[in-house]
């Protein structure tokens, strides 16, 4: 992105969308003068300007709370970005991950499976580093990995036999169990989801440049 083609308003700002690169989830929106920009694309952290201040602020410098730039997107009309991030620990400053938590409809629906695979995700790391009693996780994972395994290989049983009935809320559910405990086993292995991710978008890229190879096709 050239920031020459950024369309700042008349206070010299551009408002930025954050968003959560791996689970797609939007973080928050704030504001990046050019300075901000260039010194987000120099560092590759979250910089913006903060209009109550009247400053230059790094996400996470004083709280720790920092996000990882991988991109920046310049939208159609040029006159608002996208930060892509990898943050660590929550963006909103009342300790929340996001700071959209304040729904405003009645209804909601079920986020994308990746946002859901990065809490589900989080959640196990934070079960085997607190060991809460009485929790599945600690006591899945003091019986060893041996023990995780083998409820994959049930796990993955009751789907076959799920999807053989057709019954596709029957398949969900044990699709749901199976992903739950593959999620476990990588957890356990140091893996997590933007791993996998990281494998698929490079298998994909490599069926689109060359059409065949050795990698599953998508």
């Amino acid at each position: 992105m050239n920031i020459e083609d950024v369309q700042f308003d008349a206070n010299g700002l551009v408002p930025v969308i954050v968003q959560d690169a791996v689970s797609g989830q939007v973080l928050t929106l704030a504001y990046a003068n050019r300075e901000a920009l260039a010194k987000t694309l120099e560092t590759r952290q979250s910089t913006f300007w903060s209009r109550s201040r009247g400053e230059l602020w790094v996400k996470g410098a004083i709280s720790g709370n920092t996000q990882e730039v991988l991109e920046v997107v310049l939208d159609c009309d040029q006159d608002a970005v996208l930060y892509r991030v990898i943050p660590t620990g929550p963006a909103c400053h009342t300790g929340a991950e996001t700071c959209f938590h304040h729904p405003v409809t009645a209804e909601t629906v079920p986020p994308p499976l990746g946002e859901v695979l990065e809490k589900v995700y989080r959640t196990l790391r934070s079960r085997l580093r607190e060991r809460p009693e009485g929790s599945y996780v600690v006591k899945m994972h003091d019986a060893g990995l041996d023990r995780i395994l083998k409820k994959i290989g049930e796990e993955a049983g009751e789907v076959i036999i799920a999807a053989k009935n057709g019954s596709r809320e029957e398949l969900a559910w044990e699709a749901s169990d199976l992903l739950f405990h593959l999620l476990f086993t990588l957890t356990e292995l140091g893996l997590s989801p933007q791993d996998l991710a990281r494998v698929l978008w490079e298998r994909n890229q490599q069926n689109t440049a060359t059409g065949a190879g050795r990698v599953p096709p998508v």
